[in-house]
């Protein structure tokens, strides 16, 4: 049997409604995928995904597994994986027709680099297109300073699952990842990938990134249960990160750079599942809030001490459902016409689609 040039592998888990518009947008590309190869890891799902994927047969290969989350699903599936390159999708996303025929060009072009990333469209979860979300322009990333690794932290949103395209030369030196990261296994590949090999990211959208109430990884209101798993997760993505990328050589300047917004995030969901004291709410928020402005009006200043204040006398469960709260209700826009903020230079332009 020759050597497919491509792997496309699709994880799965629960995506019943989504599972076959996912394949079909691999089969319908607008190129020959004679020699292309598609892998299907479905992780344990209790629905009719395994069905309907078997359905598919012999167009893809199908390998199932007890249910073990992301990480696991990558260690099954890259493996089996015989093509160069390795495209992943989640199986409750899907492609535009030319996904493929603007990713491998890259590679072929780019010799160095061992990832390629792409812009997305948000959908909802009955698949019509809510925003673009492209980088301002192509980039190319290799933590070669801090600069770089502050990039990644926003170039990561082109590089999750859907969007990931890796060699597979540069994976069989990353494998296996922690079985911990149950979801957001795709940062751990990404983010050693560019410490290896470098990434190019390009602007087009070639994603459907849907949103919807099973996503594991985005959820609209505040749900406990998907909190505990996100922030059990994260956690472990932090600590492995930071002894693997030592490992590759990459400098703890960078390090820190490249984790510092993951460790406010961590420890904000650390807080808001599990509690802790007020101070530490205290330093998060104010953490959190240098990060993300790089001026502040008066008015700013006032709102956000006054924010501060409260979260130095309110237990830290009680802060975060209330921050939780005021997002939703819609009162955040009321500050923002009485104060203003100038946040950090942005790599990311979102725009409403249509």
């Amino acid at each position: 049997m020759p050597k497919p040039r491509l792997s496309v592998l699709i994880d799965t888990y629960n995506h019943e409604q989504f599972i076959a518009q996912a394949i079909n947008s691999v089969l319908e590309q607008d190129m020959s995928i004679a020699d292309v190869e598609i892998i299907v890891v479905d992780d344990g799902s209790t629905d009719r995904t395994p069905e309907i994927i078997r359905g598919f047969e012999p167009h893809v290969r199908v390998l199932c597994k007890k249910n073990g989350g992301q990480a696991s699903a990558f260690n099954a599936g890259i493996p089996e994986c015989r093509g160069e390159i390795i495209a992943f999708l989640d199986g409750d996303d899907w492609w535009e027709r030319d996904k493929l025929r603007s990713v491998l060009p890259e590679f072929e072009a780019n010799p160095e680099i061992g990832a390629v990333g792409n812009g997305l469209f948000e959908v909802n979860a009955e698949g019509e297109k809510l925003f673009v979300n492209t980088p301002d322009r192509v980039y190319r990333c290799f933590f070669r300073t801090a600069e770089e690794g502050i990039w990644f932290r926003e170039l990561m949103a082109y590089m999750g699952t859907s969007r990931l395209a890796i060699r597979k030369s540069v994976l069989d030196k990353i494998l296996p990842v922690p079985e911990g990261i149950v979801i957001e296994a795709d940062e751990y590949l990404a983010t050693l990938a560019v410490a290896l090999s470098g990434a190019l990211v390009i602007e087009k959208p070639l994603t459907n990134y849907r949103l919807h109430p099973g996503n594991l990884y985005q959820y609209g209101t505040f749900d406990l249960g998907k909190a505990k798993r996100k922030s059990d997760a994260l956690g472990c993505l932090i600590s492995q990160l930071a002894d693997r990328l030592e490992d590759f050589g990459i400098s703890l300047e960078i390090i820190d750079a490249l984790l510092e917004n993951r460790r406010v995030e961590a420890e904000r969901l650390r807080l808001s599942v599990r509690g802790g004291c007020p101070w530490e709410t205290f330093r998060v928020e104010q953490q959190a809030w240098n990060l993300r402005f790089d001026r502040c009006s008066l008015g700013y200043r006032i709102f956000q001490a006054m924010v501060l204040g409260v979260a130095l006398i309110m237990p830290p469960r009680v802060f975060y459902r209330m921050k939780t709260s005021y997002t939703d209700s819609g009162l955040h826009r009321i500050r923002r016409v009485i104060a203003r903020a100038v946040p950090t230079k942005s790599l990311v332009v979102r725009k409403a689609a249509g």
